[in-house]
């Protein structure tokens, strides 16, 4: 698929506000399934940006802006290429292997960053229990990666502002709604519970065309989750819409939780009074 992925952002402030200094993950990943062939960001006032990569080769740019400002807008505009090849395994390996596979020391310090709890992903008590009830004797690694999205996503409703963006796995076990990435942190937890290397994954899900018909819905970015499978490698999960990823999906970058690839962050000087806003639309070209 050929897509083409509008992002903005904006913030309003009830006074004038100086020395903002900002993050942004918003460059769509070039990799075996996706080819960015075309990616600009805009930033209002004008500001110099520069870029660099973080620990998890996360493209970030940067910038900061002195003069004092009453609103900051974002835009970045992407083109991307998609294909559908995460749906296929390089090679299969018995059960067996695929635990022995995960159990080798020299795998666990390679992805020990995907297989540490986070303040996100923080297997408790009620998490750990959770991850107890998903059980499939004799199974592989990939079928129960498999089952343990469609069980969460079973179990739990999607509902916009059920949660905040701080909500935690074990809240969002309580609450049993939220949002995408509720989905993926609980995902995660469950799967580091079980020693299978699991990241959270930003980018977008391709679900319809707001400039070229009339919809009913509001499209916003996603999130969903990469599973380590032995014999192939990286994998794609979505246990939102119980879905493995495939050419519908634009990834931006990974981490280990919701904290490491946040789209927008920044500090500035002045009032704590704002309003923030986010537009994304993603069309079919």
């Amino acid at each position: 698929m050929k897509l083409k992925i509008s992002h903005t952002t904006k913030y309003g402030y009830e006074e004038p506000v100086a020395d903002s200094v900002n993050e942004i993950r918003l460059s769509p990943r070039t990799n075996y399934r996706q080819a960015c062939y075309h990616h600009t960001i805009s930033v209002e006032p004008n500001a110099s940006l520069f870029t660099y990569e973080d620990f998890f080769g996360n493209r970030i740019h940067a910038f900061t802006v002195n003069a004092q400002h009453r609103a900051l807008v974002i835009t970045a505009v992407s083109t991307v290429v998609t294909h559908n090849n995460d749906g296929v395994r390089n090679q299969v390996l018995s059960p067996k292997d695929d635990w022995r596979t995960l159990a080798d020391e020299a795998l666990q310090n390679k992805f020990a960053e995907f297989l540490l709890p986070t303040p996100y992903t923080s297997v408790g008590e009620d998490v750990r229990a959770y991850a107890d009830e998903i059980s499939l004797p004799g199974a592989g690694v990939y079928d129960l990666v498999m089952e343990t999205g469609g069980k969460v996503y079973r179990n739990f409703q999607y509902q916009p502002n059920a949660t905040v963006v701080t909500t935690r796995t074990d809240e969002f076990l309580r609450l049993k709604k939220g949002v995408c990435q509720d989905f993926a942190h609980l995902m995660i937890a469950v799967c580091r519970a079980k020693g299978i290397p699991a990241r959270y994954v930003s980018g977008y899900h391709f679900i319809g065309d707001l400039q070229t018909r009339t919809v009913d819905f509001e499209q916003a970015s996603h999130a969903w989750v990469e599973a380590y499978i032995p014999g192939t490698g990286w994998l794609g999960f979505d246990p939102t819409n119980n879905n493995r990823v495939d050419e519908r999906y634009v990834k931006l970058g990974h981490g280990r939780d919701y904290f490491d690839i946040v789209p927008v962050k920044g500090i500035y000087r002045g009032t704590p009074l704002q309003n923030m806003s986010v537009e994304v639309d993603v069309q079919q070209l």
